[in-house]
């Protein structure tokens, strides 16, 4: 007979689990102390839940296996809301394990009990209260499977401390092996006959096709035929963007030279389309033909219901059109290519500006100059998000990580350090607005703890700056985002990191060379100009962009 917590430790071991992140309490300790006996397994202690959820969904996002996160009861199980929104939303595999009062029989009353359970439902693909230890294998392989499987999302167990502390003869199940279904050949033959009698194809790459396989498909596509693409912010990096059929980044809702881009095809190639994005496109009636691409069917909208709808793998589905397509001398793309000749040239003074406070696009510039080709950036959520996805030439699959599905502020840090844990070697930065810093900021000391190499780039507007640009934008007057900051250089040497202040253009390219190439946690302090976001963003590009 084995203890019920240590058969769950080795069903997480048997599942490939290498971390578990969290805040554990009183009703994790049988689970804790099994734990502390696993030689596979390692357990990292953050400052708040919700930035171990955040953790463990960055891991799911990187590597594609589950991140593994743990929490008590109650306020613990709470925290961890946001977090598995995030995972859930954006495709990223993560498991909740949380504990409970004992279920049998407990001398508490009500003392801290949430119906957990139900409250994760809403938010997860799977949710489940363990009753009994016998079943413990079996669960933990269906919520991994659950957990993995197109579209990959959060998964939550409870494991009541009584249940827990049970003994029971059960051995711990086997991974299964499965490959996912392949692209019936008669809808690729219907998309690619599309694509042969179309003047204008285009492809737009979204969050399902940010997947290994899929950009090297993509590629082999991109190369035979010469289709230009566009990315959705959650398809940044899945192709190269230096690449000379590379149209833009659809960051804003529209208007920008991308989407004119767009209007000028005849033939849309939807590749991993989310509906959790906002739509890079609106659909009309008697518009242009769109082919969806996708493992699981067109969830139909006002602005998007596909004619036509190529279902399975999609790495599989790409190569079978490549293969079958003949390139048509017909096709031109000069118009297309066009719009993105002229946002380049739109953006290539204002990134030379070197204004202090910082100007977003010469930050931009500044941050791209600075990176190796596979260096990651984590962005938190803010209005420079827009001006990173438009303006940050991605070169490599998950080098830009952003969040464009539940789209929370607090993920930026918690994301970069486990950027940082999973490829040690590269070179990573987080990018956060200072209010989306400081909610968690106190992860500083988890990373510092951990001996991570990473660089914390913090635009310091002192306000709620993408609420104000939206504020100003409506017309209203500027008036309740505003706020005070501690002095954030202390802030990070407080917690034993080493902390930077930006004193001009020249020293913000300094500083970004010195924390690159020197260890340990960097905060860089960066004051920055917000004065234009909306004549730029919302007035000139539209403008410049519509009279092409």
């Amino acid at each position: 007979m084995k203890k019920a917590s240590d058969l769950f430790i080795e069903c997480l071991e048997e599942e490939g689990v290498e971390y578990i992140f969290g805040v554990p309490g009183e009703e994790n300790l049988d689970f804790l102390d099994s734990l502390s006996r696993s030689q596979k397994i390692k357990l990292i202690l953050t400052r708040h839940e919700q930035g171990a959820g955040f953790m463990a969904a960055t891991y799911g996002r990187h590597t594609g296996k589950t991140g593994v996160c743990l929490a008590t009861l109650g306020p613990g199980a709470t925290n961890f809301v946001t977090a598995a929104a995030y995972a859930q939303l954006g495709g990223m595999p993560m498991m909740m394990i949380t504990g409970q009062k004992p279920i049998k029989k407990s001398k508490q009353g009500r003392f801290q009990i949430l119906d957990v359970v139900a409250m994760m439902g809403p938010i997860t693909k799977y949710t489940h209260q363990m009753a009994s230890s016998d079943n413990i294998p079996s669960r933990v392989r269906e919520a991994f499977r659950l957990a993995e499987e197109e579209k990959p999302g959060a998964v939550h167990i409870e494991l009541p401390e009584d249940i827990a502390d049970e003994h029971t003869e059960s051995l711990p199940l086997k991974r299964s092996h499965s490959r996912r279904p392949t692209a019936d050949v008669k809808s690729i033959r219907e998309a690619v006959k599309a694509l042969e009698n179309a003047k204008a194809p285009v492809l737009v790459i979204g969050a399902g096709a940010n997947r290994t396989m899929t950009s090297r498909m993509l590629l082999q596509f991109i190369e035979k035929t010469g289709i230009p693409f566009l990315t959705t912010q959650l398809g940044k990096g899945v192709i190269d963007e230096r690449h000379p059929k590379f149209l833009g980044c659809a960051a804003l809702s529209s208007g920008d030279f991308v989407h004119r881009a767009v209007e000028a095809s005849d033939c849309i190639v939807n590749i991993g389309h989310d509906v959790i994005e906002k739509p890079p496109f609106f659909m009309q009636r008697g518009g242009p033909t769109v082919i969806h691409v996708s493992t699981k069917t067109a969830e139909v909208d006002p602005v998007y219901f596909p004619g036509i709808e190529v279902i399975g793998d999609i790495a599989n589905a790409i190569w079978q059109m490549k293969e079958d397509i003949v390139p048509n001398g017909g096709w031109s793309f000069d118009h297309m290519l066009a719009y993105r000749k002229a946002e380049v040239e739109h953006t290539a003074p204002l990134a030379a500006d070197t204004r202090f406070p910082i100007f977003p696009p010469h930050l931009v510039q500044q941050v791209r100059d600075a990176m190796p080709d596979d260096g990651i950036i984590c962005l938190d959520n803010g209005v420079y998000k827009i001006w990173f996805a438009r303006g940050y030439t991605a070169y490599r699959p998950n080098t830009v990580l952003l969040d464009n599905a539940l789209a929370t502020m607090g993920a930026g840090l918690p994301s970069a350090m486990m950027s940082a844990m999973v490829y040690p070697d590269r070179k990573v930065m987080a990018i956060c607005g200072d209010g989306g810093f400081m909610m968690n900021s106190q992860e500083m000391e988890t990373a510092v703890r951990l001996g991570l190499n990473l660089t914390v780039l913090i635009l310091n507007d002192s306000s709620y700056g993408m609420i104000r640009w939206k504020q100003a934008n409506m017309g209203f007057k500027d008036w309740g985002l505003t706020y005070g900051n501690p002095d954030f250089v202390k802030y990070a040497e407080s917690y034993g990191a080493h902390g930077h202040r930006v004193e001009s253009a020249a020293h913000l390219k300094e500083l970004l060379a010195h924390t690159r190439d020197t260890p340990g946690v960097h905060l860089i302090d960066c004051p920055v100009d917000y004065s234009e976001n909306d004549q730029i963003l919302n007035i000139d590009i539209k403008k410049l962009s519509k009279e092409l």
